[in-house]
């Protein structure tokens, strides 16, 4: 398919409903209101283009910047087209997922993760936490390294108050994402979430909430969820 082609499939499958809840989320983007399940329909048939997915992020539309990270060759993406997606992102649909989702299966994840959560831009540090947290959920317990992981939780714990709204709700779901994922920080995780206490963070117009780190992992203990990895977190 071609991006035109794509496009206006998009906006016969947008409705005024799905659109004024994005817009809740805080989308201040162009978009047509397409449900993810909608969007999946189309992924079936493209699969994995990494052109096309370039092209449709480049749209600015929220729909279609979603579209291209469901889309996205992780094997062809550069650092450049990253980097570039991590600047244009502006609504956290792309910034927290659909950026970190393929960055994070991409050689270059862990070089941009560190680059991107020192910025002051809070779209994009947010897109360096949610990339960590991707890391996390698809490496081995072997091949993360477990120090630095640490580290970084540990930076969370002094830092995530004082942060821009959504830079505070990706800290905390990187925390939370290594103590589910990665066994050996469960416990720290643990430690670090009571000691960041709940997290406050402007969730909108909606009835959103910031998930409580120590009770979460608790949760994740009862149905023995801890230590799962994923093949990808895109969805």
């Amino acid at each position: 398919m071609t991006v035109k082609e794509v496009m206006k499939t998009l906006e016969s499958m947008g409705s005024e409903q799905t659109r004024n809840i994005y817009k809740k989320h805080g989308a201040e983007c162009d978009l047509f209101g397409v449900k993810v399940g909608d969007l999946k329909t189309i992924v079936k048939k493209v699969k994995k283009d990494y052109q096309l997915s370039k092209d449709l992020f480049e749209t600015g539309n929220g729909d279609a910047m979603y579209l291209a990270g469901l889309i996205a060759d992780e094997t062809k993406m550069t650092k450049a087209d990253l980097k570039k997606w991590a600047k244009q992102s502006k609504w956290y649909y792309t910034s927290e997922f659909a950026v970190p989702w393929v960055t994070a299966e991409t050689k270059h994840a862990e070089s941009l993760a560190d680059e991107w959560i020192k910025s002051k831009k809070e779209n994009i540090a947010s897109s360096g936490w949610a990339t960590w947290a991707c890391i996390a959920t698809l490496k081995d317990d072997a091949d993360l390294d477990i120090k630095k992981l640490k580290g970084l939780m540990d930076h969370v714990a002094k830092n995530i108050h004082e942060q821009p709204n959504r830079v505070r709700y990706a800290m905390n779901g990187f925390v939370l994402t290594v103590g589910g994922t990665v066994g050996a920080l469960t416990n720290h995780a643990m430690k670090i979430g009571k000691k960041m206490g709940k997290v406050s963070v402007n969730m909108g117009e909606t009835a959103c909430k910031v998930p409580f780190i120590p009770d979460y992992l608790e949760k994740m203990k009862d149905k023995n969820r801890i230590g799962k990895k994923k093949k990808t977190c895109r969805c």
